[in-house]
């Protein structure tokens, strides 16, 4: 298993982020210590990037942690080092200040300043991108929006904006919205498994909403969703939300298609412009069998491996869905 320091501090599990804070003090000891050395050039231990990177890892866990000195000393090794002025110390210095706000009015300042950055420098991207995380969290949603579609006017290629951009939409029942632009995410990173999936949930949840049921025939998207839980499967074999998702779907047109007064030849059309056809009951069948069978070994498989606490709600609601499956057969 790799070493926390060499992952994203965002994947750390909540014991992960706080063994992480405790070894901050000790981290920062042994640099500072080494660091008051005669520095003897050729002589001296070279600089690396990894040591910067764990600083800001070990920041952001800091705070996660609520060790607000030793993510402050963290910050202040940063700016240090690469200046108060450089675009991603700004940013880490924004989440410092954000983490450490106390009230409403403590983070409208942070939002204040963000602001005044951005009349300097249009285009400070992670002052963007904290500005817009700031505003959804004090649940300024249209602001938000309206920030991250500018942004992308000027960045169209941002795929964790997109992405962010997409989840305001769905917050606010805006599903083809949402939908597109998680299609313009795998226009850049076609093989993105989880956007696949997180597209094909996306579908299943607007088919079966009835604001949109007049947009929409049901049956189609949810025929549309099973197709990007199978590409999801297909590009990641063992996926659990692929087959979760796969499950949820294929039970749903299991229950709907026959009473469907439509013919199944009806076709679907897909972003990529391929004309889909719904496929027979017996492929459904198929379907919602494998990914029974597939959801039934992977979550035996992770009971007890190293990453089961932060897979722990995945993999009950995994079993809760086996179960209820199970319950409606035997009725």
């Amino acid at each position: 298993m790799s070493s926390p320091l060499l992952t994203s501090p965002l994947r750390h599990s909540h014991s992960e982020a706080l063994d992480l804070s405790r070894q901050t003090p000790d981290y920062l000891h042994k640099y500072t210590t080494r660091n008051a050395r005669i520095s003897i050039p050729w002589v001296s231990d070279p600089e690396s990037s990894e040591l910067w990177a764990t600083y800001e890892k070990l920041m952001v866990s800091c705070l996660r942690t609520e060790d607000d000195k030793s993510a402050l000393q963290c910050l202040e090794k940063l700016i240090d080092r690469f200046g108060a002025t450089n675009e991603r110390v700004m940013g880490l210095r924004g989440l410092y200040q954000e983490a450490v706000a106390t009230d409403a009015s403590a983070l409208e300042k942070v939002l204040l300043e963000y602001d005044a950055v951005l009349a300097e420098d249009p285009v400070n991207t992670p002052v963007m991108k904290r500005r817009i995380a700031l505003l959804r969290s004090l649940a300024r949603t249209t602001d938000a929006i309206v920030a991250l579609v500018a942004m992308l006017d000027a960045s169209p290629t941002d795929i964790e904006a997109w992405a962010e951009l997409s989840d305001l939409y769905l917050s606010q029942g805006m599903f083809s919205q949402a939908a597109f632009c998680l299609e313009e995410v795998l226009l850049v990173a076609p093989n993105a498994w989880n956007i696949h999936a997180r597209l094909g949930e996306i579908l299943y949840i607007s088919a079966g909403n009835s604001a949109n049921s007049n947009e929409n025939n049901p049956d189609k998207v949810l025929a549309e969703s099973m197709c990007r839980f199978c590409r999801s499967i297909e590009l990641c074999d063992g996926y659990l939300r692929g087959y979760y998702g796969l499950k949820m779907t294929t039970d749903r047109l299991l229950e709907c298609i026959p009473k469907s007064s439509r013919p199944a030849s009806t076709s679907v059309t897909t972003v990529d412009s391929v004309e889909v056809q719904i496929p027979p009951l017996a492929t459904i069948h198929k379907l919602n069998e494998r990914a029974t069978l597939m959801l039934s070994d992977i979550t035996r498989r992770k009971v007890g491996a190293d990453s089961i606490e932060r897979d722990y709600s995945e993999i009950m609601a995994a079993r809760q869905l086996l179960d209820r499956s199970t319950q409606i057969r035997q009725r």
